[in-house]
């Protein structure tokens, strides 16, 4: 019985040796993150209100990293006044009125969440599963590009939003990466898409990526249009903070002859992918190294000029608005400690129409 005893109690030490252990090594690798995010923006045209549109906002969560595991999981804060949609409460009062009342409420959204498994298959070479809900965004700009996800009608400071429900395959192959993913729109995965990238960099300070994107899931279980999204991007530096960059696109809706009254047709993703419209949305930038100039780099750590032409952006905004196909933008960034101050002057539906855009972030950690 004492000997029982003696094993249980020496196999639980074990096993409480074991669990410390790993989790010191889980401890040991995670990362605590976490910002403070305050953007401003005003359009010269809106003599209304103080601000055209402003949030105050908290990204928190945490990072895991090892030799065969990568994960993420953050969280994205709102109060009740910032972005969020009331909600309608019913109540009957004893004599049977009924009453409706709205209030604000918190929004907390689960903005990323993914697991990334990593095997090394040679000295050269890792490949890696990825399943989970991410962004993709790899335009150096500060209001355009990624046109292989983005919604070519939506402009602002910083468009990041390109969200995927996503199992990815990724091949890395000295400075290559390429990788391919399905990702789903609902439960069923009825509604998805293929994307596919690579992402070379050179030994010179040269860095091009280009990727596909199509809804070909879509058409597996609906009547659907195919529309072909294919990006190119380039940025060359000539010396530090002197910098070319670019992106051009191809976006082509297929030209068929679907009934659009069947039962299970679902509209394009965007209202403007019409059949048979080809979109070349096409920006250049230049970033100016601040630091050459006396004084300037105590203002400033860069300073980014942009255009951006889009052919048939009137299409997209149908008979509301007049959209020029021109656009511009003026960056100015200034980091200061765990703190990032952007700035930018750009112009909104027509080149004429000039905003002022500004955004705080304070990192936590």
């Amino acid at each position: 019985m004492k000997n029982g005893i003696l094993g249980a109690a020496i196999l639980t030490a074990g096993l409480m040796t074991v669990y410390a252990a790993d989790a010191a090594s889980v401890t040991d690798n995670m990362t605590l993150k976490g910002n403070v995010q305050t953007q401003v923006t005003k359009s010269i045209n809106d003599k209304d209100n103080n601000f055209s549109s402003g949030w105050i906002r908290a990204n928190v969560g945490g990072q895991y990293k090892s030799d065969n595991l990568d994960g993420t999981i953050m969280l994205r804060i709102f109060a009740p006044e910032f972005g969020n949609k009331n909600v309608t409460d019913i109540s009957t009062n004893e004599d049977g009125t009924v009453k409706s009342t709205k209030s604000a409420q918190d929004k907390i959204l689960a903005d990323l969440y993914w697991a990334n498994y990593k095997w090394q298959a040679s000295d050269n070479d890792q490949v890696n599963l990825k399943i989970g809900r991410w962004k993709t965004d790899w335009s150096q700009s500060t209001h355009y590009g990624t046109y292989v996800d983005k919604d070519l009608t939506k402009r602002g400071l910083w468009m990041r939003d390109y969200s995927h429900n996503a199992l990815e395959l990724g091949w890395k192959h000295g400075m290559n990466h390429l990788n391919a993913m399905l990702a789903t729109k609902d439960g069923n995965a009825n509604q998805g898409y293929l994307r596919v990238e690579d992402d070379m960099k050179f030994t010179f300070p040269l860095d091009v990526k280009v990727a596909y994107r199509g809804n070909l899931i879509d058409v597996i279980q609906n009547t659907a249009y195919l529309t072909h999204r294919v990006a190119a991007y380039a940025s060359f530096s000539i010396i530090p903070n002197l910098r070319f960059y670019g992106e051009y696109a191809c976006i082509y809706t297929q030209d068929d002859d679907l009934d659009t009254e069947a039962s299970n047709y679902i509209a394009p993703e965007s209202k403007y992918f019409q059949p048979g419209i080809y979109y070349q949305p096409t920006y250049v930038g230049l970033e100016l190294p601040v630091s050459l100039v006396p004084g300037l780099n105590v203002l400033l750590s860069n300073l980014m000029v942009e255009g951006e032409y889009i052919n048939d952006r009137q299409i997209m905004a149908g008979s509301k608005d007049v959209m020029d196909d021109w656009a511009w933008t003026v960056a100015l960034v200034r980091n200061i400690g765990h703190s990032k101050l952007q700035f930018s002057v750009y112009s909104e539906n027509e080149v004429s129409d000039v905003a002022l855009a500004f955004r705080l972030t304070s990192t936590i950690k």
